[in-house]
């Protein structure tokens, strides 16, 4: 692969849709998750495009020159942060295909992240970091992230929402 190719960093639209989805089995497939992956192209469709969009996505995109047309993807959405009393952009995923890492692509990408947060006048970009993704975490701090170790995410899945919604007390 050339130390330079060119791509640019542009908004996803709807018709982008398997492309993300694709990219996002990649990202599973490299954060050996794969067997969680249950979303599909209409998924991402209706919540995305749909009557209420719950996410925005940046593409990295070569064009037609190669034979991969996006390089990487950035997928976000906003939280409210009640101690700063702004809103905060939340970037889910960034994913880079392996091939084209260490081109500046993932920095772009931020970059242009970071843009988008000044204009929405954000005052934080937050993001989880799996432990084990050192190349990330590296990464990541070259451009002064700093992670919240005294922070613990709690999720809870599909099942436990249920349950909780079905409870009375």
């Amino acid at each position: 692969m050339a130390s330079s190719i060119q791509y640019k960093i542009r908004p996803a639209t709807e018709e982008d849709v398997s492309d993300i989805l694709s990219l996002v089995k990649k990202l599973a497939e490299y954060e050996k998750l794969s067997h969680e992956v249950t979303a599909t192209s209409e998924l991402f469709r209706e919540n995305g495009f749909g009557k209420t969009s719950h996410y925005s996505c940046l593409l990295a995109d070569g064009g037609m020159n190669l034979d991969t047309r996006y390089f990487g993807f950035a997928l976000y959405f906003y939280t409210f942060s009640t101690f700063k009393g702004k809103p905060t952009l939340y970037l889910e995923d960034l994913f880079v295909l392996p091939e084209f890492r260490g081109l500046g692509i993932g920095k772009s990408l931020l970059i242009r992240l970071a843009q988008i947060a000044r204009e929405k006048k954000c005052g934080r970009m937050e993001w989880a970091v799996l432990d084990w993704n050192q190349p990330a975490i590296d990464f990541y701090r070259k451009i002064d992230a700093v992670p919240m170790d005294d922070w613990t995410v709690f999720r809870l899945d599909e099942k436990a929402i249920r349950r909780l919604a079905e409870s009375t007390r």
